[in-house]
């Protein structure tokens, strides 16, 4: 017969007030604050209370967050405490308990395995919602898990504000189901032009748009694409580094959905045959949010890709990045230079940008000038002059890097060199005493001087101003609460093994070069069940020795300019993803995935 597990939970020995205490959830301060409010509502400040009258005032009073509240009524009753704030519920899970049941007994179910259904509750000590829960696993053959979480983000999940996209799609689109497309796409068109405002408004395709927003921005994905088919419209975010399918819309709503965020955008809603670029600006919560969009005609409709750009994140540190070892030290010499170039190379989306944020992030100080120019704005830092280069009206790299350069910089940060002029430019001003930050597109840092050289740059010139190299991919992170230990193949432990064996020993302070695990992606509710959280970099950094410039100006073949960069410490990106697998950070796959030509 399938039961709760456990059907009616077990609390330790004594009150929970005690357990509070004993355990360390109470200090001195919050035992007196507890005191003065049992005084003012009971009378007497010995009123002893229940689990939950307690926890009620508890929070009620703000002693303690509630999600501390939980996680020890969790432990005061041997139950495992769940964290529901990021979490995705499928809506064919959170609907296994009718609606009325989730709001009556405060619950929500979250994940169903082979036939295990786990539900988290506010209050696991409450019979009847015990009993109500067992009745469901045996009218479903269910084996039901129960867990505490949170009272604020279950209620957020019963009031709406946690609802799933497929929950408001389906209601949006219901709304719909009586209206042709084309008169919804001409009431868009009559909407005011303004910043979105989320959480979502009435208006169905609103409704739809704003939601699909607000999934990708708490979800923290980088991209939203909205791709029509012939017979749908599929929308995929981007989420460290990888496209996963959110949902899919029917055909009929397109044109309302493309001529919304034209409007938003500030673009022309009657042109579907030219490409088309805008941007908009949205505020979520305390996240202020600004979205990049494109628009391309296809066969089957306009494609729509967004790129979030959250100007309220916080900066990572070089150490955050994975910047580590002689690399970093390489790197912290190079920044705090005078004058130079300093370029950091690698392909569309492997974070060059963000390194480059957090140089400038350590450089400023009210002694020098930073002046930027980016291509979009992606972070903005307070002290630092950025400026946004505006192709359309001639503002270019090439002309604006001739502007900065007359406004008495000390340090300029160029978004990237795509030319001749501004490769010629970039290096005049470090020849002329600016230090000067930029990043090109190769594949390795190696490839960079061919590059340069083959956009007319003089040897003599590169020689003169170029500091340091450093190439660059993003890998993502194992996820720390469901990673697995596993037993590497004998040509990864052989790859792994030549790696560690080749590598200087400041790279692996920590490592057991004999005795390392390596561990593979799982997944659970924390990730999403995609097994990984988060990214990190891989490095090669190539600094600009005397004897690597002879082998690179003499164009000696690449091997030849690894072997001897090897001496000096350097290691390839390849052998610094593999001492990341080593780690425990992330896994032989992704490696592969993103040092792979």
């Amino acid at each position: 017969m399938a039961t709760p597990t456990p059907a009616k939970p077990q609390a330790v020995t004594g009150t929970f007030e005690e357990f509070l205490v004993n355990h360390g959830f109470l200090n001195k301060n919050q035992l007196e604050k507890l005191a003065s409010a049992k005084n003012a509502k009971f009378g007497s400040a010995d009123t002893e209370l229940d689990a939950a009258q307690l926890e009620q005032l508890l929070i009620a009073q703000k002693i303690i967050e509630d999600v501390d509240v939980a996680k020890a009524r969790a432990a005061f009753l041997n139950l495992p405490f769940v964290d529901l704030e990021n979490v995705k519920i499928p809506d064919n899970v959170i609907d296994l308990v009718p609606m009325e049941s989730r709001q009556f007994y405060k619950m929500i179910p979250y994940e169903l395995k082979n036939n295990e259904l786990k539900i988290a509750l506010v209050d696991p000590s409450n019979i009847q919602a015990l009993e109500a829960l067992e009745f469901l696993g045996q009218k479903n053959n269910y084996v039901v898990r129960i867990y505490v979480a949170a009272p604020s983000v279950i209620n957020d999940y019963l009031t709406g504000k946690k609802r799933s996209i497929g929950s408001v799609v389906k209601e949006a689109l219901e709304d719909l189901a009586t209206t042709e497309a084309a008169d919804v796409a001409n009431k868009e068109k009559k909407l005011p032009q303004k910043e979105a405002q989320l959480p979502v408004e009435d208006a169905p395709v609103i409704k739809i748009v704003d939601v699909m927003l607000a999934n990708a921005i708490e979800g923290k994905a980088s991209d939203i694409h909205i791709e029509p088919s012939e017979n749908d419209v599929r929308v995929r975010y981007r989420i460290d580094g990888i496209l996963h399918t959110s949902l899919r819309l029917p055909r009929n709503v397109l044109e309302a959905v493309v001529s919304r965020i034209k409007i938003l955008s500030n673009l022309k809603i009657d042109e579907h045959r030219l490409p088309q670029d805008g941007r908009f600006h949205v505020d979520l919560g305390k996240r202020s949010v600004d979205l990049r969009v494109s628009i391309l005609p296809l066969m089957h409709g306009e494609k729509i890709v967004m790129r979030i750009l959250d100007k309220t994140s916080k900066v990572p540190t070089l150490e955050e990045l994975g910047i580590r070892g002689i690399g970093l030290k390489w790197v912290m010499e190079n920044i705090q230079k005078t004058h130079g170039v300093f370029l950091i190379t690698g392909p569309t989306g492997s974070g060059k940008s963000t390194t480059l944020y957090s140089i400038l992030t350590i450089r400023n100080t009210p002694e020098v000038n930073i002046v930027t120019l980016e291509d979009p704005v992606e972070y903005f830092i307070e002290g630092i002059n950025q400026s946004q280069i505006k192709p359309e009206i001639g503002l270019t790299f090439a002309s604006g890097l001739r502007s900065i350069l007359r406004q008495d910089p000390n340090i300029v940060m160029v978004g990237e060199i795509r030319d001749e002029e501004t490769a010629e430019l970039a290096v005049h001003a470090a020849l002329t005493g600016h230090l000067v930050f930029s990043t090109l597109h190769t594949n390795n840092s190696v490839g960079s001087i061919p590059r340069l050289m083959n956009m007319g740059i003089e040897q003599f010139l590169l020689s003169a101003s170029v500091n340091l190299i450093m190439a660059q991919r993003l890998i993502r992170k194992l996820c720390n609460d469901c990673k697995k230990e596993v037993k590497p193949s004998s040509i990864v432990a052989k790859e792994l093994d030549e790696a560690l064996s080749t590598a200087p020993k400041e790279y692996l302070d920590g490592i057991d070069v004999k005795n390392y695990k390596t561990y593979e992606a799982v997944g659970c509710e924390k990730c999403g069940n995609v097994g990984y959280k988060g990214r990190m970099g891989i490095y090669e950094v190539l600094p600009m020795l005397d004897e690597l410039q002879e082998l690179l100006f003499n164009k000696q073949p690449a091997y030849k300019i690894y072997e001897a960069a090897a001496k000096f410490g350097m290691i390839t990106m390849k052998q610094d993803g593999l001492i990341k697998v080593v780690r425990g950070e992330t896994t032989i796959e992704e490696i592969a995935r993103v040092t792979t030509e």
